[in-house]
């Protein structure tokens, strides 16, 4: 068979199987689709606003963005304070936000990146942004954080009192805004969720998944991202890392933060 040939076979397969995979997942969600609203009415679409900073941690956004932009009945959008292209803690991706902050100033859900180096520290002294942040957080159904994006909330004084988590390297500056450092991938008090160190984003996301539609949401938005880790070396909780790992690990993240 010929290269032309092989190539050509190879795409109709792959066009077969996408067909495939796409009418199997029309005739599930048809069978699954939730009823109508009462009286035709269509109910009101919440909105989630992940907020984006020069210096924001990717998987800290991405995670519980994944998590909900499927959802019925939520629409997620990315903010920051002007619309447009935002470099993230590395520099070595940029995603865009699609609106300024005053576009969006009651969101629904708010979620908090945490973030890393000089764009970290620049937006905990933000007023523009911690401003947002506290007048939506009247507003909102669900005020979350991933990571260190709990600094952020603590800097807009909406942390005192209140049983909270961050990445582990951060559990005094929990202290010194007057949160409760309380263990877990995520910690639910009131309106407030946060969750631990970046991925932890994604246990967060899920969670949030099924508060803001039901467990039966929640349990098929897990299977939709297939969330079933099997970590390869099961070294991810610093209650069990030696110093050494530890300061390597802090270590791997400054250095690649710009």
């Amino acid at each position: 068979m010929s290269e032309k040939q092989t190539h050509s076979r190879r795409g109709a397969l792959l066009t077969a199987a996408g067909v495939t995979l796409g009418a199997g997942i029309a005739a599930s969600a048809t069978a699954t689709a939730p009823a109508a609203a009462v009286g035709g009415r269509k109910p009101r679409q919440l909105e989630a606003a992940v907020l984006l900073y020069e210096g924001f941690t990717p998987l800290d956004a991405v995670g519980p963005y994944e998590a909900l932009c499927r959802v019925p009945g939520v629409r997620v959008t990315t903010v920051a304070v002007r619309a447009g292209l935002v470099r993230a803690d590395t520099k070595w991706m940029e995603i865009a936000a699609a609106k300024s902050l005053h576009q969006v100033p009651r969101p629904d859900v708010m979620v908090i990146p945490g973030g890393g180096g000089p764009g970290m520290y620049a937006v905990l002294e933000n007023t523009q942004v911690l401003d947002w942040v506290r007048r939506a957080h009247r507003h909102t159904l669900w005020t979350t954080s991933v990571c260190s994006g709990a600094a952020i909330l603590g800097k807009a004084g909406l942390l005192r009192g209140v049983p909270a988590t961050t990445h582990w390297a951060l559990y005094d500056y929990l202290k010194e805004v007057g949160a409760i450092h309380t263990k877990g991938r995520y910690v639910e008090s009131g309106k407030i969720i946060t969750a631990a160190g970046i991925s932890a984003g994604i246990d967060m996301g899920l969670y949030l998944a099924a508060r803001l539609s039901d467990d039966r949401v929640g349990r098929a938005m897990e299977l939709a991202l297939e969330y079933d880790p099997e970590p390869p070396f099961g070294t991810g909780n610093a209650e069990t890392a030696d110093a050494e790992r530890r300061a390597l690990a802090l270590k791997l993240i400054a250095d690649a933060t710009v």
